[in-house]
């Protein structure tokens, strides 16, 4: 359950890390599915020649029910606000990190945009204030993730930083080339965390947390899902306290403070 203490620190930070969010024994059957589609031999470092593999939109068994636990929903209800969110039915874009001294070529400072998926350059797709089409940014470990793991770079704090400069777009909000503009996702003065884990742990973080992977420098591949939460209905910045989301709550706090 996340308690008062992690919701401040949610509305704080940006994130909230819930360990034991779904069990080892459906990360272990999960891996085994992953690593099939790898085309890599997890016994042979010698098949492990890229540096990053990219699978996505799993929905079998392990993956449905690593997003759905009673303690994940749970968080759900308490970040987003119950009835406000929709069911994780596919576990979206893995990521697969190897080690290798080969740069990935993705490690980038950047916010996931969440809307226009459908224009053909990924940095024409686009964010707004109230975050449309996206609820919360996910990260759920299926391995262990240790600091040497590649395990994913927190701006701690940054999505305020991202809320203010969303505000003046408006409902059209921004695309990533704009959100990029001037390196401001890069020069942001904020404190770093490390996305550390046992198979199993989950970050649940807000959508205008600007984030960024990074090279593997350890033994075993790193396996990790970042799949949205999908909104029921959009976020409000103008609803009543007492039914203020944290979500939404964070974001109007970073306006309060503009000027």
């Amino acid at each position: 359950m996340v308690d008062d203490a992690q919701v401040e620190r949610f509305i704080r930070d940006g994130f909230v890390r819930i360990d034991d969010a779904f069990p080892r024994e459906v990360a272990d059957a999960a891996r085994e599915l992953l690593w099939r589609d790898t085309g890599c031999d997890p016994t042979l470092p010698s098949t492990w020649t890229r540096p990053v593999i990219r699978l996505g939109m799993y929905s079998q068994p392990p993956f449905i029910q690593a997003a759905n636990t009673p303690v994940l929903h749970a968080a759900f209800d308490r970040l987003v606000g119950a009835g406000r969110w929709l069911p994780c039915r596919a576990m979206g874009t893995f990521p697969v990190r190897f080690p290798s001294a080969v740069d990935p070529g993705d490690a980038g400072w950047h916010v996931d945009v969440s809307f226009d998926h459908e224009k053909p350059d990924f940095f024409d797709w686009r964010a707004n204030v109230t975050s449309k089409g996206r609820a919360l940014l996910m990260l759920f470990l299926f391995s262990d993730v240790g600091e040497d793991d590649a395990p994913t770079r927190i701006r701690v704090g940054s999505h305020q930083d991202i809320a203010r400069r969303l505000a003046p777009a408006g409902e059209a909000g921004m695309t990533l080339r704009e959100l990029a503009a001037d390196g401001f996702a890069v020069s942001l003065d904020r404190s770093q965390a490390l996305a550390t884990g046992q198979a199993g742990t989950v970050y649940l973080c807000h959508p205008f947390l600007v984030h960024s992977a990074q090279p593997h420098h350890g033994a075993r591949p790193r396996f990790m899902a970042q799949p949205p939460l999908l909104p029921r209905e959009p976020l409000s910045l103008t609803r009543a306290p007492s039914d203020t989301s944290p979500v939404e709550a964070a974001i109007r706090q970073a306006l309060a403070s503009i000027g």
